[in-house]
């Protein structure tokens, strides 16, 4: 972890509790032992249950953002607001069969918005490419109305689908089994910055 971090702009971390989805992962006691000896953003993503209950354990471990999906978030202004009283970064996390539209009402005050690419709970799934119209929905919002927003695209990230994220609008592209899968993760995620680079740059000009 540590030999990657100077090479990465965050650790984009999967909380699971086993219920909200099958996996059964980590929580704010694992996340505090590692803080120490890693000096990157901490993007926690809950993919919880109750995730209300983790914030103040989340924020004392060290965590920096906080990603909660919306069918377990009712009330997205009332979460936003504790953990911001925490010093948390907030966002919204939108499963693959959720619309873009669940999200609009917050979009303003939202630290990020999460697509996620393949069904919560699992690693090593493969890309969906029909999300990728909800990509571009929400970054259309954001560049309409001058937002600060940051748009993340979650699942499936490999060198061959992060081009297509990046140019339908994402800004954040999570990859776990395409780095952490490789022989050399550091190796793994220069290719993923040439090849969305690539394809920017392509895009730009092309």
């Amino acid at each position: 972890m540590q030999e990657v971090a100077s090479h990465v702009d965050m650790f984009h971390l999967d909380v699971m509790d086993g219920i909200y989805v099958p996996n059964l992962t980590f929580g704010p006691p694992v996340i505090e032992w590692v803080r120490p000896g890693v000096d990157t953003f901490f993007d926690c993503h809950l993919m919880v249950a109750r995730p209300l209950d983790l914030l103040e354990p989340l924020a004392r471990a060290g965590a920096d953002h906080v990603t909660l999906h919306t069918d377990v978030c009712p009330d997205p202004p009332a979460a936003m607001g504790m953990a911001r009283q925490l010093g948390l970064q907030f966002g919204l996390a939108l499963s693959p069969t959720v619309p873009a539209s669940a999200v609009r009402a917050y979009l303003a005050d939202l630290d990020m918005v999460v697509v996620m690419s393949v069904e919560p709970g699992f690693g090593g799934q493969r890309f969906m490419p029909e999300t990728l119209s909800k990509v571009e929905t929400i970054r259309g919002w954001i560049d309409r109305e001058g937002l600060s927003t940051a748009l993340q695209i979650d699942g499936g990230i490999a060198t061959e689908t992060a081009p297509l994220a990046a140019l339908a609008g994402a800004d954040v592209l999570v990859a776990g089994t395409a780095i952490f899968g490789q022989a050399d993760p550091v190796t793994a995620v220069g290719l993923l910055r040439k090849a969305i680079n690539g394809a920017l740059l392509s895009g730009e000009t092309g």
